[in-house]
């Protein structure tokens, strides 16, 4: 029998609801070492507990203050979705506590942020603590992880990895907390998006040594649903390229988070180009990947459908399409897994590690793109 693993969840937005509706679908899943259970929530907006409790049994405290939660002794975990500003203020209050955290990305606004988070980490080891990551566990990225992995592809020539959604093309749309400077942070598209693009790379080992970056900030006023117009400051898009070193001189490392990319509709993508061996893979096109073999002569990309092949085995029968919702429930077995003992299957959920990796990258892009230059990487500051 699975271990009940009861969590706690701050935060009961968007993110809170995709996790409550994964705890009680995990009977889709057929091979798992632990299950969650929600038995806490917490929000400022009550309407959105009553959410929770209407549509769970399970809940039994319902709180506007997170410390109440943190000191109810039957929660074990603890997923936080809350804003970026919120970051560095309530995880380490989590790990404090003793619980278990699976937290929002991208752990903290900015570099200083997120080395007060990796402090509270260091200083309570007992504690497990992955950051939210869900594309890479799409089967078709599996795929393409897995080619890389086998070192088969000679040669790499370039690495591209994208996020791109339409969300904000819309001039009329309403700010929101995500365009805030003083809530999101400086990074602005790049806090949003960039622990999707930067999660594999990092995984894989490809950290750019330098970047230099593009970054748009198209529409610099929105309205602010009262009426009125207030400045929108925070990066719109980013486009990011690093160089990383190899034994063969090295390749670039091309990273994009658009916000504003007419025709996305959260379309997230990799694709590894190598002298022997490519591979392609969009969440555009969930069923299919690409790749191609190179040994001389004529060169052809072949498309293979593989459906609903996926890391930790589900009900679902191999020839269905995957989606968004059953990615969010790969992550989530992935960290269950690993809470009761396991592997996760060879691929674990974004570490703290990768995360303090990806704010190098991101506060080197940033000033690299406000000062018009190529900037080192400092993997080890606390900017």
């Amino acid at each position: 029998m699975s271990r009940v693993v009861k969590f706690g969840v701050i935060g009961c937005g968007l993110m809170g609801r995709e996790f409550a509706s994964t705890a009680a679908r995990w009977l889709h899943l057929t091979e798992t070492k632990a299950r969650p259970e929600i038995v806490a929530v917490c929000d400022t907006n009550t309407d959105l507990m009553d959410w929770f409790s209407h549509n769970l049994s399970s809940v039994t405290q319902k709180t506007t203050d997170y410390r109440e939660m943190l000191d109810n002794p039957e929660v074990e975990a603890i997923y936080c979705a809350l804003p970026h500003v919120l970051h560095d203020q309530v995880y380490p209050q989590i790990m404090a506590a003793g619980k278990h955290l699976f937290g929002e990305k991208p752990f903290g606004m900015d570099g200083a942020a997120n080395a007060r988070i990796q402090a509270a980490i260091d200083a309570h080891p007992d504690v497990m603590v992955r950051c939210s990551s869900e594309m890479p566990f799409y089967p078709g990225a599996q795929k393409v992880i897995n080619l890389v992995r086998s070192g088969d592809l000679g040669e790499i020539i370039e690495v591209e990895a994208a996020f791109l959604h339409s969300s904000d093309l819309d001039p009329d749309k309403p700010i929101n907390w995500k365009r805030m400077v003083e809530v999101n942070g400086a990074y602005g598209c790049m806090g949003d998006l960039g622990m999707h693009v930067l999660h594999v790379p990092l995984r894989l080992g490809w950290r750019p040594t330098h970047v230099s970056a593009s970054l748009v900030n198209r529409f610099r006023t929105r309205p602010d649903g009262k009426g009125g117009t207030v400045p929108c400051e925070t990066w719109d898009n980013a486009t990011i390229t690093g160089h990383v070193e190899d034994a063969g001189g090295g390749f670039p490392l091309v990273l994009k988070t658009w916000r504003i990319s007419p025709g996305d509709s959260n379309s997230w993508s990799l694709r590894v180009l190598g002298t022997k061996r490519s591979a392609y893979f969009t969440t555009k096109n969930p069923r299919q990947w690409q790749w191609m073999d190179y040994s001389g002569g004529d060169q052809v990309w072949q498309v293979q459908d593989i459906g609903f092949q996926t890391l930790f085995p589900a009900i679902t029968g191999a020839i269905f399409e995957f989606g968004f919702p059953d990615a969010l429930q790969q992550m989530w077995a992935a960290f269950l897994d690993e809470l009761a003992g396991g592997d996760a299957r060879g691929f674990h959920c974004a570490t703290p590690a990768e995360a303090a990796d990806h704010h190098a990258v991101l506060t080197a892009a940033l000033k690299a793109g406000t000062e018009h230059r190529v900037v080192t990487v400092d993997y080890g500051a606390e900017t």
